[in-house]
């Protein structure tokens, strides 16, 4: 039976031989081999990729560090080399670029398709997929940006924006304890806890559930916009106003996950408890609130984003003279783009890891739960 050969080896292998053929520069330099490393590493790359698509027993292990190593080693070159083309790249260059691209893709999908029965490999293989696929990203960012010389105003590169984030530790920790220590953790424990009180309020009394509910859905849908230069209106310039619209962002997550929630626990297990005499708070307690949970802590991750993006927009309508909102205003009058950036790359950093302690923390609370058992 006839092998159908790998497409991603296919394509690498044509691009490959581009980038040896075609000019590399549409400057005095033309040739690849002009490049430092780039020539001997091209003619590496291209045989590899020849090679793998004969070997078909090779393990996935081999195939994706042989692909992703050889990617690493040519990206690193390029990054380095890419200032002397000084936005004059040809086909050949970008006929690289692509070719790496194929090569890292087929090297990430080798390693995403390993199958092991090892926990630890198999966390370290769902840790270093993602952050190899992002840094590609990076790269990619970084060689368009300064491959075509598009202006910093519009978009800096990435090292750029690396650059200023180090440079401005003292001013980016100020204005994340002002917005985020200050604004949003505490909207966003006033908000969470409301919203869940309140579910349970909503779950004792058909009234208010049905009076309730609409008058949140009522709540979540006004415009931040809207509220924000009411709230400062109401609560002042510094961080109360700010707390007060994450308040009203992260109410309404909560109190619809949480009666969603309430209500997960089935007939069968009710009547049991029924059954035992159990009253009103001991099946809330012992039951209907352990089911919940995998519900609230939805809430509690979609709130972790919600509260961050809330207190930087609220910041645009007037705060005191530091906080995350405050400086990207600022800085984009400035035509600082960089540091509107470098406030953005904090911000992503805050609630990527904001987010990721709600989930190791829902984690550790609903340990039981049938999808992590499967997983373990």
């Amino acid at each position: 039976m006839t092998r159908k050969p790998d497409s991603f080896m296919v394509a690498a292998s044509a691009l490959w031989t581009g980038a040896l053929i075609l000019p590399f520069s549409q400057s005095e330099k033309t040739a690849l081999w002009d490049f430092g490393l780039s020539g001997p590493l091209a003619v590496i790359c291209l045989l590899t990729c020849l090679w793998l698509m004969k070997k078909n027993r090779l393990s996935g292990y081999c195939k994706s560090a042989l692909l992703l190593g050889l990617s690493i080693v040519v990206s690193v070159s390029v990054a380095f080399n890419i200032a002397v083309l000084q936005g004059q790249t040809g086909p050949g260059f970008w006929a690289m670029i692509l070719a790496v691209w194929a090569m890292v893709w087929r090297g990430i999908d080798q390693l995403a398709n390993i199958k092991t029965l090892n926990r630890k490999i198999a966390t370290a293989i769902n840790l270093i997929i993602p952050v190899l696929f992002g840094c590609w990203l990076f790269f990619l960012w970084q060689i368009i940006v300064t491959g075509f010389q598009v202006p910093q105003v519009l978009l800096p590169p990435p090292s750029m924006i690396w650059a200023r984030f180090i440079t401005s530790l003292d001013i980016l920790g100020a204005d994340f304890y002002q917005t985020f220590m200050k604004a949003v953790l505490a909207g966003y424990v006033l908000g969470s806890g409301t919203g869940f009180v309140i579910a349970i309020a909503v779950d004792r009394s058909d009234f208010l559930k049905k009076g309730m509910l609409p008058v949140g859905n009522l709540i979540s849908a006004l415009p931040i916009v809207g509220i924000a230069p009411i709230m400062v209106m109401w609560f002042g310039f510094d961080w109360q106003s700010k707390a007060a619209v994450v308040v009203i962002m992260t109410f309404f997550p909560m109190l619809v996950n949480t009666v969603s929630g309430l209500g997960a626990s089935g007939k069968l297990e009710r009547d049991l408890m029924n059954s035992y005499g159990a009253g009103y708070w001991q099946t809330l307690f012992k039951l209907r609130l352990p089911a919940a949970m995998p519900f609230v802590f939805n809430a509690l991750k979609i709130n972790s984003t919600l509260a961050l993006i809330g207190a930087i927009v609220a910041e645009f309508f007037g705060t005191p003279i530091v906080g995350m909102g405050f400086r990207i205003s600022t800085e984009v009058g400035r035509m600082n783009v960089d540091m509107v950036w470098a406030e953005i790359l904090m911000a992503a950093i805050a609630g990527t890891v904001f987010y990721g302690l709600m989930a190791l923390l829902e984690r550790m609370v609903t340990f039981w739960h049938p999808s992590y058992r499967h997983k373990n």
